[in-house]
């Protein structure tokens, strides 16, 4: 079966039922498909508080159908490929879709396979994940009775890169409620170098750190789960081009390293903050092993395998899979005719729902430009996205933030709140307004 539309749109999560709402806005006489075989919408955001047992998973689903702007077709099916040159895709029920413009935004995909034993024990034996079943994290915070809370994230890019930590610090708040915490040991692994990086964010995390006694651990990059023994592992990848700079014993954090290497290698306080007296078991000078009671990650995550598959994707470098667009325009690279945004664009920001805000209304009016043939794009997007960073039930800091780092609160709230520190309005925000915000104005294009 073959059928061409104007506009194909590949995903109906986020990004594609606020663009296709919005491009309706604009013009309700649009020929609009969207290209999507779930019948379910979450609104994921609040699976941090999911697993904290503070929201429950059933309102954050929702039928698709319903959400699917009225105008637009829907097309239940899972896009397979994609001719871009011929400017057709391909489905799993062999539907061929013609299109004259593309936007594409089907967010991305779990990678267990980078985590050797990880998708064998996902969400059991005390391995959970908020991004995949916040309700199993509930069970398993519910049902600890002390020792090693591990937290850790893995070094792909992922969404909402602050929710490994925000269900750290909800828990953390949880043992001392349930009374266990005083017999157990908070640690947070982490493959990168800091806790968060923008300033003055970063400032306000490390003080909730300090504040409920949280062992950071930098430059640890989970490789592997032995679940029976209930150990995970880690490379340390601070300076992993010449490994003889690491320190030996890192597990017991001493600072023994070569001679030669001695002024090269990284002080204690680069690898860890508050360390913390656990059991581990050293592999090597660049491996190391964390024994856990509990252990909560983000898995991997990837681009899907049909955008990496097609020509749409980056073949090399650090956006190797992703789809490569103008930072500011969101226009692809390589196809005029062509949009992305989202989870699966290769921007230099944080994968968050609200990016997508920000991206949506520029790529309605770029691909409006683009359809007048009038050359007028506007570089509007300037990276922004936003992290709701909850760091104990009734308590959060909204960090918002721009290409480079670069600090980019909103004029209006900072004139009352200063969002950079712990407030209970601001969780008043994460709890209830966001998700309102979002089923009632941002899926229809009026937010």
């Amino acid at each position: 079966m073959e059928q061409h539309h104007q506009i194909a749109i590949i995903g109906a999560g986020t990004a594609g039922i606020t663009v296709a709402a919005q491009l309706l806005l604009k013009d309700k006489n649009l020929d609009i498909a969207i290209i999507d075989p779930a019948s379910k919408h979450y609104y994921q955001p609040a699976w941090t508080l999911v697993g904290a047992g503070t929201y429950d998973y059933k309102d954050t689903e929702r039928d698709m159908g319903p959400l699917i702007p009225k105008g637009v077709k829907w097309i239940q099916e899972a896009v397979t490929t994609i001719d871009a040159e011929g400017n057709k895709l391909n489905t799993n029920k062999g539907t061929v879709i013609s299109y004259d413009y593309l936007v594409v935004c089907p967010g991305l995909k779990y990678d267990y396979s980078l985590i050797e034993g990880l998708e064998e024990t996902i969400n059991k034996n005390d391995v959970c994940s908020n991004y995949t079943d916040p309700d199993y994290t509930w069970k398993v915070l519910q049902n600890f009775k002390g020792g090693v809370a591990l937290f850790t994230q893995p070094a792909t890019p992922i969404k909402c890169g602050g929710a490994p930590q925000k269900i750290m610090y909800l828990a953390d708040d949880y043992f001392r409620k349930s009374g266990v915490r005083k017999d157990t040991t908070v640690v947070f692994a982490t493959p990168g170098g800091v806790i968060f990086g923008v300033d003055p964010f970063k400032q306000t995390l490390m003080e909730v750190v300090d504040r409920k006694e949280i062992g950071l651990r930098f430059f640890h990059k989970i490789t592997r789960i032995d679940a029976e023994n209930k150990i995970a592992y880690f490379s340390i990848i601070a300076n992993e081009d010449d490994p003889s700079k690491l320190f030996h014993n890192i597990g017991n954090c001493a600072e023994d390293v070569s001679a030669k290497k001695l002024s090269e290698a990284p002080s204690p306080a680069e690898l860890f903050h508050n360390p913390k007296d656990i059991k581990t078991t050293q592999v090597s000078d660049t491996e190391i092993g964390i024994h856990y009671d509990m252990l909560h990650l983000a898995p991997p995550q990837a681009a899907p395998d049909f955008i990496q598959e097609s020509p749409l994707a980056a073949t090399e470098g650090p956006n190797k899979g992703w789809v490569p667009v103008d930072m500011n325009t969101l226009q692809h690279d390589k196809y005029p005719n062509v949009f992305a945004l989202g989870d699966v664009a290769a921007l230099p920001t944080a994968k968050t729902g609200a990016a997508v805000r920000k991206q949506a209304p520029v790529v309605v009016e770029n691909l409006m430009h683009v359809m007048k043939q009038d050359g007028a794009l506007t570089g509007s997007y300037e990276g922004y996205s936003s992290c709701p960073l909850v760091t104990g039930y009734g308590k959060m800091l909204l960090a918002e933030f721009k290409y480079n780092n670069v600090r980019d609160s909103d004029p209006l709230i900072s004139k009352f709140v200063d969002t950079s520190k712990e407030q209970w309005t601001m969780w008043l925000l994460k709890k209830y307004m966001l998700p309102f915000m979002y089923w009632n104005m941002m899926l229809k294009g009026k937010a």
